[in-house]
């Protein structure tokens, strides 16, 4: 399936501004500038921030000042700003997002935006791993850039181990998802099998990197995943977590998508477009 041809102006400007000059070079740089610290620097770029997007509420961050932009990025929120829905028979929000596409796998086929479908297969690069996954479920959850960056574990469960593909840095808005076939394929990103302990399976979880951000923590290994990292693209890790624990974070905005190869079915009232918080069910056991 191709991806939608008919954009609007605006759609066009937004593509051309956010995504056509020197993707990876530009990522990189904005990294350099992120961790500048100075406190005037830093007020003066809030400033202008908050001036020209919105949703940026510092209100539920537990700190007040920050000592560079990429700390405001990855800045963790106050206790109690977030309730997890810890019945074991929900699955919930790994974050803050806006939910994308979501349905049932036709085959091994996903959407990206409607109109445009994109592989498993391409995504993963592993066509054994995306065997399990057919005609099951998938879920996108994209997280804009003034949001909350973390991400949490969505049931009680362990991350064995996970794939670290490399990759561009194309935007993951709208405009881009419509104009660029597989988007999701061509992206860096992480391929993080999460074995559920009840019920017993393994969700898939897939932290896509998108132009100026390229950089994704995880709990247990020494440093971020990033444009520089050269080390291993297979990484063991073996570490358990518990419903709502803090997993990784993304240093600026981006996108998880989520599989699931049976047994969960989506909650009534999720819609594309529906903003939620993490800890939110998103899914639950099927009945």
């Amino acid at each position: 399936m191709k991806p939608v041809e008919k954009f609007t102006n605006i759609e066009a400007i937004n593509f051309f501004l956010t995504n056509r000059f020197p993707r990876r070079l530009v990522t990189r740089l904005f990294g350099r500038i992120s961790r500048i610290e100075n406190r005037l620097f830093v007020k003066f770029s809030l400033w202008v921030w908050q001036r020209f997007t919105t949703g940026l509420n510092l209100d539920e961050a537990e700190a007040t000042e920050f000592t560079s932009i990429q700390q405001c990025f990855i800045r963790r929120l106050k206790p109690g700003s977030r309730k997890v829905n810890l019945k074991a028979e929900y699955l919930t929000s790994p974050c803050d997002a806006i939910v994308g596409a979501y349905g049932s796998l036709e085959g091994l086929q996903a959407l990206q935006i409607k109109g445009a479908a994109y592989s498993l297969v391409s995504l993963l690069n592993d066509e054994a791993l995306a065997n399990q996954y057919s005609d099951g479920r998938f879920l996108t959850l994209r997280l804009e850039s003034t949001m909350y960056h973390r991400f949490h574990a969505p049931m009680d469960g362990r991350i064995e181990g996970l794939t670290y593909r490399s990759g561009d840095v194309w935007n993951v808005n709208s405009p881009a998802l419509k104009r660029v076939a597989e988007l999701f394929c061509k992206n860096e990103r992480l391929i993080i099998p999460y074995h559920v302990s009840e019920p017993e399976q393994i969700v898939l979880m897939v932290p896509v990197a998108a132009v100026l951000v390229a950089s994704i923590q995880l709990h247990g290994l020494d440093g971020p995943l990033s444009l520089a990292y050269k080390g291993p693209t297979t990484i063991h890790l073996n570490k358990q977590f518990r419903k709502g624990d803090e997993i990784g974070y993304f240093q600026h905005g981006s996108t998880i998508l989520l599989f699931s190869s049976g047994g969960l079915e989506f909650m009534p009232e999720l819609r594309e477009g529906l903003r939620i918080q993490m800890g939110q069910p998103l899914m639950r056991v099927s009945q």
